[in-house]
This record gives structure tokens, sequence and C-alpha cells, in this order.
């Protein structure tokens, strides 16, 4: 299917020749150039941000497109030779397919590009092929998969932040004790599994596990029985109807101390703090193994920039990129998201994040997993009914054969 997938790209490539006509220069000297977003809950920071880059830049005008379902819609436009000047993509295989099919252009020599921690930019090369050294996108926002926890529980119950896996396993048996839910689980949406599943395989399976599953050299039946073994695990710390809750309810569930910990990546946080503003929140990877040292952080590139390798606006769109990252520009935007930044003198702020700071500043940090999956796998359907029938076998099985 990834191969259908990147020859489908490939032929859109050959289309592309020229922009829209919709990006010509106004009679007034005004150049439009458009920024297309994937991204549905950033539409007010990113207007934000334009409105002050066109105060900056008055001959620069950008038109902003952020349409519901923006992948489709980008698709169908490629189809029809109407590329972007600038998009924002996640780091996904959607971007590698982009870029391996000439679409995007080369940033690699941008100045830009060292302002990066290397991590997501080695993160990045892979989605496009093996052995790349060129780079198609620009990270600038990231995202991190850990445990978020109940910072007033975990306080009463004089709780220190784990290291190890038998650590953490030992704080679940102790809130289980006192009569603390230990986890919350909103496993009614498939994706909700992801996070668990990504935290564990991310430490767990080899980085290049993608690479040698192309060629035959690895298999899910061989490389992920321990992350299946420690998924279900953690399984038994739930209670009542886990298959039940959605990810809102989940989520209004544990901000009402119904829980210890909660197993989600980063994006939850605003979602859970727009239903109590003082909720005393944390986050901290979780610890897959029983070597502190082994133990990085999940985390991965939430939005990268990219330029159409055919604007007609090269300069404008530059211009605007980089202006994007400047620091005091991504600090505005990572502190509105409250999201880690991808640049290496940007911090995530909030005292939430306090527990995930070491893991940045040092650069200890590996991908997710399924982000190197086939986009067609379905794995989150695949993993949901895992722990739904608890069968192993069939699971890794069934995971080899959908690849």
């Amino acid at each position: 299917m990834r191969k259908i997938l990147l020859l489908s790209a490939l032929f859109f490539s050959v289309m592309l020749t020229s922009c829209s006509s919709s990006n010509e220069q106004a009679a007034d000297g005004v150049v439009e150039i458009e920024l297309f977003s994937y991204k549905g809950e950033n539409i007010n920071i990113l207007r934000d941000i334009i409105e002050d880059f066109e105060e900056e830049y008055p001959e620069i005008s950008v038109d902003f497109q952020s349409p519901p379902d923006p992948i489709t819609v980008l698709r169908s436009r490629l189809v029809r030779d109407d590329v972007p000047d600038v998009m924002s993509l996640g780091g996904d295989a959607t971007y590698g397919e982009f870029a391996d099919a000439g679409i995007l252009a080369d940033l690699t020599d941008e100045e830009f590009m060292s302002d990066i921690q290397p991590s997501y930019i080695e993160m990045l090369r892979p989605l496009v092929g093996e052995n790349i050294t060129n780079d198609y996108g620009v990270p600038y926002a990231a995202n991190a998969d850990g445990v978020i926890y109940n910072k007033r529980l975990f306080n009463e119950l004089d709780m220190e932040v784990p290291r190890t896996w038998s650590e953490f396993i030992e704080l679940l048996d102790t809130a289980q004790d006192q009569g603390v839910k230990p986890i919350e689980f909103a496993l009614n949406d498939a994706w909700t599994g992801l996070p668990m599943w990504n935290a564990l395989a991310s430490i767990l399976v080899d980085d290049d596990f993608h690479i040698e599953k192309e060629r035959g050299e690895a298999s899910f039946q061989n490389d992920y029985r321990e992350v299946a073994e420690k998924m279900l695990q953690l399984l038994e710390y739930g209670e009542g109807d886990i298959f039940g809750s959605d990810y809102d309810t989940g989520n209004i569930n544990f901000i009402n101390d119904g829980a210890l910990f909660y197993f989600q990546i980063n994006s939850a946080i605003p979602d859970m703090l727009n239903y109590d503003p003082h909720a005393e929140l944390g986050i901290f990877p979780l610890p897959a193994t029983d070597d502190p040292e082994q133990n990085s952080l999940t985390s991965g590139v939430d939005m990268l920039f990219a330029m159409s390798e055919e604007t007609d606006h090269k300069e404008e769109a530059l211009t605007f990129i980089n202006y994007l990252m400047r620091p005091e520009v991504n600090q505005k935007y990572v502190d509105d998201q409250i999201t880690p930044s991808t640049l290496e003198d940007v911090l995530q702020e909030s005292e939430i994040f306090d527990d995930l700071q070491p893991y940045f500043i040092e650069d200890d940090l590996t991908s997710f997993p399924d982000h190197y999956y086939p986009a067609a796998l379905g794995e989150e359907n695949l993993i949901q009914d895992f722990l739904i029938n608890k069968d192993i076998d069939s699971f890794l099985e069934s995971m080899d054969e959908q690849w």
C-alpha cells in the first residue's frame, strides 16, 4: 500500500509545473502567498502570527487556509496542480510521501535548520526514505507521549516520579491499595490506545524496525511481544468499563480526580484545562524498562512547515518561514498550544512540563513508532481489538499480515 501511495504522489509531482493563479502579484505590489494548515486546533494563534508578520512585511499578504479534512483537500488540490506555497503538516507518513514525490522544496541548507534540535530532524528523514540526508520540512512544534498525572493525588500519596518499570508498577500497586484508581482508560475511541503503545514500543523495539520489516528481517511477532504483554499488564490497573469511555469522557473523569495516571500525549492537557483551568497536572515519560538509561522521552514532530518546490514566490515564502522560526514567534506559538518546541533555544515554560525538561535539554528523545507504519495499516483498530480480546499471538500475526 505504501508503494502505491508513493507512486500516486510521484504521479502528482509530474503534474506540478506552476502554482495557483491566485498567487499572482497584486497591482499594488503586494505579493500573496498561501499557508495551508492541516491542524484545526491552532487556527487562532496562526492568525495572530500572520497578522504580526503582515504588519512587519506589508509587501507580503498571507492567505491562510485550514479546511476540514485537510489532507484529503490537499491531495485533491495536488491532482489539480494547485499547490500551496507553504504548508503545515504532521511529522508522519503523509509528509514522507509528499517529500519523496518531489512536491516539497529542499530546505537543507537554510540557516534556520541549524536552530532545530537534531533529534527532530533525524525523525523526519526516514519518513522520506532510507539514507536520506536532505530536509524537506522544518520541525516547528513537538509533542510528548507519557504519563499524565494528578499532582494533588500524587503528593497526597507521597510519591516520586518513577525512573524504572518496576518503580512505576509499585506506584500503581500503592494507589490500588490506597483506594485510588491507578489509571484512567478511555478506550472507546480506538486511537486512545496508541499513546500507551507508542510509549512502550519506542523504548522496547529497535528504531529501525520499519526498515527491517520492509526487508523481511523483522516482525511484530518477534519484536513486539513484550510491548503487548506490558499493555495487558497495565490494563489490569483500570477500573469499571474501560472501553465505555471515549476521549472526552476520559479527560473529564481524570480531571475530576477520577484516577492517578492517564496515558495520553500532551495535547490532552489543554483540553483538560478547558474543563478546569486550576487542575494540578504533570507529565513524565513512561519508564518502559528497568534500566533508566534506556528510558528516553517519546516525542515527535507535531507540526512542520514545508514549501512547495514549484512556488512562484520562493523569496516571500522563505521570508515567512524565517519569521516563523524566530525564537520569540515560536515561543508565542508553543505557549498558546501548551506544547514543546523543536527549537534548541525555546522551552515550554509551563510547570506541567517540569519532569520533561531534562529530556528536551539533553535531547534524550525517541520517536513515535507508528509514524513510520504504512498509512493504511489501521494499527489503532487492531490494537483496540487486541485490548478487548487479549489474544497476543493473533494480534501480532494480524499486525504482520496487515503491514
